[in-house]
């Protein structure tokens, strides 16, 4: 199977400078040109059988222009919400800075700040992968459009990584991560694909 894991396009809450994790922003306008790019870009290469989506408008949004080209319902998952930042969602990155100071060596199974920990984050990453990858067929090709922070913790679940290794992988507004499954190898095609915003697209 293949699965193409996308980020959401740029949000108001880009432009604000906040911590935006579970605050519900809605794109931009420039947000809506990059989904709607995404979308036409995916239509020419792949055919979709399912989209998954976290129920946050920004990733929400982004998956309806890719459904409305390819002609596939979105299915919303809570368990594809960004880290849940707790007190800090929605605050200035400064304020919060000074309210709620990082703290550091916290144990993976911790939290502060009503978040979620690490541990949590990364057990909801685990079981919503497994049941997407158990409920598509050898042939199909799924999207799954989520968050930076949640996308990590796919790619973590996905190679089966340590849950400290402290690996990150960066992705762009409407970055698409291209994994194929095949003979029982967990396979990377490609990584933070743009090619759908340049002028040539």
């Amino acid at each position: 199977m293949r699965l193409l894991i996308i980020r959401h396009g740029e949000s108001e809450a880009d432009l604000l400078d906040v911590h935006e994790g579970r605050a519900d922003f809605a794109l931009t306008a420039k947000g809506h040109q990059q989904a709607e790019a995404l979308a036409r870009f995916v239509k020419e290469r792949y055919i979709l059988s399912a989209i998954y989506a976290s129920p946050l408008q920004r990733a929400v949004q982004t998956a309806c222009h890719l459904s409305e080209i390819a002609g596939v319902t979105v299915t919303t998952d809570d368990r594809l919400m960004e880290f849940n930042n707790g007190l800090i969602a929605g605050m200035n990155r400064q304020e919060a800075l000074k309210k709620y100071p990082p703290v550091k060596d916290l144990p993976v199974h911790a939290a502060v700040y009503e978040q979620e920990s690490r541990l949590h984050f990364r057990c909801r990453a685990e079981e919503v992968l497994s049941e997407i990858i158990s409920n598509s067929g050898e042939d199909e090709t799924v999207a799954v459009v989520s968050h930076g922070g949640t996308i990590n913790q796919l790619y973590s679940a996905y190679l089966r990584l340590p849950i400290d290794c402290g690996t990150v992988f960066l992705t762009g507004d409407t970055g698409i991560h291209e994994w194929l499954i095949r003979d029982g190898k967990r396979i990377i095609v490609g990584s933070n694909s743009l090619a759908h915003l340049s002028s040539e697209n």
